[in-house]
Parts: C-alpha cells; structure tokens; sequence
C-alpha cells in the first residue's frame, strides 16, 4: 500500500509569496523608524536601512520556505556569528520583537498565522541574544 503525500504549505505561501514578505518587512523597518521605545535597537543599524531591509527579506523568504535568496547571495546566514559586532539581550531582542509583532498586525489578516510566525520568529530573535550564555553553556 502507498501512502498519499499531503502538501503542507509553507509559511511563504500561507503568508501570499514575494509580495507578502516584502510589505512585512517593509512594515518592520518603518516602525522601526517611527516608534520611540526601540531607539536603541534603530540606533545598531545604519542611517539607510536598505541593505537591511533587503537582506532581511531575503533571509525571511527561504526561512518562511520560499527562495533561498539570501543563501544563493550570500551563503549560509550564519545569524548569530553575523549578529556578534552588536550586544543584543532581552532588551533589544524585545524591541526588534515589537517592530516584528506590528508588522505582523499591520500586513497579516489571519490571526492564527500572526501567531505562528511570531512564535517561530521569536525563536530565531532569542537565538540571536549574545549577552549571556545560553541555558546549560550550550551556545
């Protein structure tokens, strides 16, 4: 007997492909201009945000399982090594989190998919801290 494959769509496609990661993301680094509260982390980036904001749609693109723009250009992401020449803690894993978190209100109409890469990008923003060691000296 064969079992059938079932098709789970990626979060790219749930999330509506190219266009879609593009205004995320887009959305992220406008309201890391506008909000106050994340000065410190706007402040780790450059004045021009434009080779973040492509490099981080690129990233988002192959890590939400659509093209691997980012690896194709760059090679592995390597995220925390690329992350090392600024200290992130909770702090600024929190304010990057609340750019993220209203780009998603503002872009993503079904909540449950909010939800989902939130919780999943979140991970991603935890791994990145470099301010203390992680839990059990794993790094």
């Amino acid at each position: 007997m064969t079992a059938m494959s079932v098709s789970v769509p990626t979060f790219y496609e749930r999330l509506g492909g190219d266009a879609a990661v593009r205004a995320l993301v887009d959305r992220l680094y406008a309201l890391m201009d506008e909000l106050p509260e994340v000065r410190p982390v706007r402040a780790m980036h450059s004045a021009d945000l434009g080779l973040s904001r492509d490099k981080l749609y690129e990233f988002l693109s192959g890590w939400l399982g659509g093209p691997a723009l980012y690896v194709a250009k760059y090679g592995h992401p390597q995220l925390r090594a690329r992350h090392l020449r600024a200290r992130i803690g909770p702090s600024e894993r929190d304010q990057w989190m609340l750019c993220m978190n209203g780009a998603l209100e503002d872009t993503v109409s079904d909540p449950q998919l909010r939800r989902e890469l939130s919780d999943a990008i979140g991970h991603v923003a935890e791994h990145m801290r470099n301010d203390a060691p992680f839990p059990g000296g794993v790094h």
